[in-house]
């Protein structure tokens, strides 16, 4: 079971939070942003995360430029404009980071009792899978099932998050849902999970979906050289 000593050392936990983990965290509960057409522009919580969540009619702008000139980019009759290409290569340009892709968010809570498939954690701090989720998440950890993995971490703002995946020779089975289930029986009273998926990629948004989640919104992430 993962453990509040899970969370990395300045993991933002308490009503003092930053901004952004305070919207994130009432969203995870269901408390969502007033859909008032606003744009939120806030710094960002930490030097690697850097981006655009939207929900509906509410965007909020997790970026360390000045806000008069993002908002100079934004035209006040357009909901989508924070997502869209114009102001997304603008943040590019200006913050030297490159989109990522513009995903689905989507978010669930805990589950009792033991994963619906065996699992045995990957500690190897060299494995290949755990590298590469460190690049955008802290207190990363991986769990081995047979014919994919599941992995939790700290990710925007100190939000957990989860991903799968399945390997080739056992796709089509539904062993990416319960994989995706699994990763809610690891989670422990309280928490919720996010997870992004590219909207194309509609086999991992059915999913996601049959495993319990529920779509919130969307992200683009800004990546800087070094998550590359």
């Amino acid at each position: 079971m993962i453990s509040p000593l899970d969370a990395p050392p300045g993991t933002p936990r308490s009503s003092g939070a930053h901004p952004l983990f305070e919207v994130l965290d009432r969203a995870g509960r269901g408390e969502f942003p007033d859909a008032d057409g606003a744009v939120r522009i806030l710094g960002q919580p930490n030097a690697r995360d850097c981006g655009v969540i939207a929900f509906t009619a509410h965007s909020v702008v997790f970026a360390d430029v000045d806000p008069a000139w993002a908002r100079g980019l934004l035209p006040e009759d357009d909901l989508s404009a924070p997502l869209n290409p114009p102001f997304l290569s603008a943040l590019e340009e200006r913050t030297g980071r490159r989109v990522n892709n513009v995903d689905i968010l989507v978010v669930a809570g805990p589950l009792p009792g033991p994963p619906p498939v065996p699992l045995t954690e990957i500690t190897d701090p060299d494995h290949p899978r755990v590298r590469r989720a460190e690049r955008h998440r802290d207190g990363v950890r991986v769990w081995r099932a047979d014919g994919g993995i599941v992995l939790l971490g700290r990710g925007v703002a100190g939000r957990w998050e989860i991903a799968v995946e399945v390997d080739p020779g056992h796709r089509g089975r539904g062993l990416g849902t319960r994989l995706a289930r699994a990763g809610r029986h690891l989670l422990g009273e309280g928490r919720v999970v996010w997870a992004q998926i590219a909207p194309g990629n509609a086999a991992s948004v059915r999913t996601f979906l049959a495993a319990g989640f529920t779509p919130v919104g969307a992200e683009a992430l800004l990546c800087s050289p070094s998550e590359d």
